[in-house]
């Protein structure tokens, strides 16, 4: 059989994007998201908050520097990847993210008054594929 690794997320970004450069050159950009669900538990509704830590590369890393900015709202699709490693206590450790492979930004007005509106008039939508 198969198998399957693909997710699409939306929310906003928690904190702004930081851009590094691998050492063999790569742009990698990471970031984190918040992604609101809503629902009605006993008569009443319910707002939950899963926060996500996301990575990007090349091209893409580049353009989610210069366009992404602390409350954006962005769409994400891509694959999910676990990260593991022994730390110097000698426990195992684990770490889960999103790897994007496509970002779209959402529209910023330019009356908002946060740093993605002084990057941009109204709007920029980029849709990039990595691989």
């Amino acid at each position: 059989m198969k198998s399957l690794n693909s997710l699409i997320i939306e929310g906003n970004m928690v904190r702004e994007p930081v851009l590094k450069t691998t050492a063999n050159g790569t742009a990698l950009c990471t970031f984190a998201i918040a992604s609101n669900r809503n629902y009605k538990k006993d008569n009443e509704f319910v707002q939950e908050t899963s926060y996500f830590d996301v990575e990007t590369w090349a091209s893409l890393a580049k353009l989610c520097e210069q366009n992404g900015a602390k409350g954006r709202g962005v769409r994400v699709v891509g694959r999910i990847k676990q990260d593991r490693w022994v730390g110097t206590d000698g426990k195992n450790y684990s770490k889960v993210k999103v790897v994007a492979e496509h970002v779209e930004f959402k529209p910023v007005f330019k009356n908002s008054g946060d740093k993605a509106a002084a990057r941009e008039e109204v709007l920029i939508e980029e849709k990039v594929m990595t691989f």
